[in-house]
């Protein structure tokens, strides 16, 4: 189904639903979606299909599809394994415009699900039907009301509206999101779990929402990343929309990736590609699960830019609660700034000195309306700050009307306006959050959502990729013929751009003389292997050797502990490289990750590369301004940016370096899956960089 228009209305606002294997027993699961449609208002067609049954909880049944007249808009499969597989073959074949399957049991479930899995893909493929899953626990709609889902959260009286989608890889976690969500007030306008995603994707579901006019947020809960070209375009069409895209993923930790891939029997990828892929194309990525639900109300209707700036003036009641909030806004690169004089001045006669500190703290005054709302106003027309937030103690709790309900008439400021609440406070929450007044219960989450207000940046223009080089093309083919020993890296690399340390090839120890004296000492002198990724562990290489005898001796020792090491490895000679020395040690790196497609990351280097992990990671390619934000953000390069009085390191070279580097995203290095330079050596301002190691590795 190639049509939008028809494949959203099939999905979220089917007239006809069959259900294949529902149930009359309202102890089992197949029975909830007919029940769940009902209970929830569903005005269209519900077609029960079981061959046992005439009719299924009030509704007339049928023995197959077949015995069903008419179209039919989604089918929800409630069978298992092989029989799953039959029935969406059925609905191929009956002209079913979506199917959806409930069933686990496919790639979650090891090489055999797998394998169904596969028979699932190839109907899908034959037939042109869209699929839904498997391991998909519903699709909801709020208006018109759709509840077409065997989720036990969904057993609720009535279902509360709202203006935010949810697609998620996690079906329970769409109960957890509705529950938390319906406590403060916030109801959804779309609800999906798109499960191991055969076909139908978390990006393409994305877009079809960005053109939903009852959604104004899409929210995603995701454990990996399928379909990134379509998520990466719909982000791009939802921001062009003024629709925040926000998306909370598993898979930060080692173990966490571990658990998303046992569950959706995905690869769950690098935390750090998946932050790049964010920046690059706008989509707000949190931390907190919390998030997902508090963060929307302060970007929906300033998602289309930045708000700017990073000032937050801080007002509160509670000196204890505030200080929580602020210490987590500065953790989040916000800085807090001190009240206006003409607040200090009003305040000065109620005995309140807010001109002592950053916070303005009201507590010794009491929470009063009057103070509060005067408060507040004169916050956010301050030209000092670029956005306020009031924390409130504990009359939150049991006098909203005193510090709470004063703040309604800021609903819909212009500035970015937020209220934290210390205490449990649902009433006050639900006040707030009915006004249109963005509240937190968590201080971290008001800080995330403050900082993704304030500092989150638009997508990023998609690079272009220039033509590779002759050059570059032929170091790459001698790579592919011969293999990629240090030397045939180092010839690719020189060809993109990166400045090499000069150096000869030789083919044995007696031929190392000659070439120290070509080179010119101090050299390094190195085994050739294109089979050794990690030379100094394989014992080598030799520092600082100052004249071709000792080069020669030194050659010998670096073979028999090389072979002692790796005894099958070939080696194809010696490296001998000019000895050089910089100001800092950078690593430059180059992935064609499974999610996201080329990366390219720059941290500090050396042989504490992985246990530093200080680093900063893109999309690829990058172009020189990227770059110097990349720069900035290695903590350990502060010392050659320009930090106290150490010598500046050349900046400006690196930049162009990592730039050239990137370049190897060009689809005519697709089988190159990883390179590296490490150690890049950075010099003194004006001296440039160079590359002493390198590495290239063929997919």
């Amino acid at each position: 189904m190639n049509d939008p228009k028809v494949l959203f209305s099939a999905l979220f606002e089917p007239r006809r639903v069959a259900l294949i294997g529902a149930s009359s027993d309202v102890t089992k699961t197949t029975s909830r979606p007919q029940r769940f449609l009902r209970r929830h208002g569903f005005t269209g067609e519900i077609l029960p299909v079981n061959p046992s049954r005439s009719e299924i909880l009030g509704e007339k049944a049928y023995k197959d599809l077949d015995a069903i007249p008419g179209d039919i808009d989604h089918a929800y499969i409630l069978l298992n394994g092989t029989a799953a597989v039959r029935a969406l073959a059925d609905c191929g074949r009956r002209g079913v415009k979506v199917a959806s399957i409930l069933a686990g049991g496919f790639a979650d479930a090891g090489a055999a699900g797998a394998l169904l899995q596969d028979d699932l893909a190839k109907v899908v493929r034959e037939t042109g039907i869209r699929l839904v899953g498997p391991n998909s626990i519903g699709t909801v709609s709020t208006d018109p009301a759709v509840a077409l889902t065997a989720n036990a959260a969904f057993a609720v009286e009535r279902l509360r509206a709202g203006n935010w989608a949810v697609v998620s890889q996690s079906g329970s976690l769409i109960g957890a999101l509705l529950s938390r969500a319906d406590a403060r007030g916030i109801g959804f306008s779309r609800l999906i779990s798109v499960g191991n995603e055969v076909d139908l994707a978390v990006g393409e579901i994305t877009d079809l929402l960005v053109d939903d006019p009852r959604t104004t947020a899409i929210l995603l809960f995701m454990e990996t990343l399928r379909d990134g070209d379509r998520l990466a375009r719909a982000a791009r069409r939802a921001h062009a929309a003024g629709k925040p895209v926000i998306a909370y993923k598993l898979g930060r930790s080692d173990i966490g990736q571990e658990l998303a891939k046992s569950h959706t029997g995905a690869i769950a990828g690098s935390d750090a590609t998946f932050d790049a892929f964010c920046r690059r194309h706008g989509i707000a990525r949190v931390s907190m699960f919390e998030s997902l639900i508090d963060v929307p109300s302060l970007l929906v209707g300033r998602s289309k830019s930045r708000s700017g700036g990073r000032r937050v003036a801080v007002a509160t009641t509670t000196g204890g609660g505030a200080a929580m909030v602020v210490d987590s806004m500065a953790m989040a690169g916000l800085d807090i700034v001190g009240p206006p004089k003409n607040l200090v001045e009003w305040l000065k006669p109620l005995g309140i000195a807010a001109g002592d500190g950053k916070l303005v703290d009201l507590t010794l005054a009491g929470a009063k309306p009057e103070i509060v709302s005067g408060t507040i106003e004169r916050l956010l027309a301050d030209d000092g700050n670029d956005a306020v937030i009031f924390v409130v103690g504990s009359s939150a709790q049991f006098n909203p009307e005193l510090a709470v309900e004063p703040l309604l008439r800021f609903a819909g400021s212009g500035k970015p306006f937020a209220v934290a609440l210390t205490p449990s406070a649902e009433k006050s929450l639900a006040l707030l959050t009915a006004a249109g007044v963005p509240a937190f219960r968590h201080p971290e989450s008001c800080a995330e959502a403050m900082a993704l207000c304030l500092l989150r940046t638009p997508p990023q223009p998609l690079r272009p990729l220039t033509e590779p080089s002759i050059g570059a093309l032929d170091a790459l083919e001698a790579g592919r013929v011969s293999g990629f020993d240090e030397r045939r890296a180092a010839d690719l690399f020189a060809a993109l751009g990166v400045s090499m340390a000069k150096s000869m090839a030789v083919p044995d120890a007696r031929r190392i003389a000659a070439a120290v004296g070509e080179v010119g000492s101090p050299v390094v002198l190195k085994i050739l292997s294109a089979d050794i990724a990690h030379k100094t562990e394989a014992g080598g290489v030799a520092l600082g050797i100052p004249d071709g005898q000792t080069a020669a001796v030194a050659a010998r020792e670096i073979e028999k502990r090389v072979k002692a090491y790796a005894p099958g490895a070939r080696l194809q000679g010696f490296l001998v490289q000019k000895m050089e020395r910089g100001l800092v040690e950078v690593i430059l790196g180059y992935r064609r990750d499974p999610l996201v497609g080329p990366t390219v990351t720059v941290g500090l280097g050396g042989v504490l590369a992985e246990i530093y992990k200080d680093a900063s990671t893109r999309l690829a390619p990058v172009d020189e301004g990227e770059a110097l934000e990349m720069i900035a953000e290695v903590k350990g390069l502060a010392t050659v940016r320009g930090y106290r009085n150490l010598p500046k390191g050349d900046v400006a070279a690196l930049a162009r370096t990592i730039a050239a580097f990137s370049t190897l995203a060009h689809w005519q290095f697709a089988d190159i899956a990883e390179a590296e330079i490490n150690p890049l050596l950075i010099k003194r301002e004006g001296e440039g960089v160079v590359a002493v190691d390198g590495l290239v590795v063929l997919g």
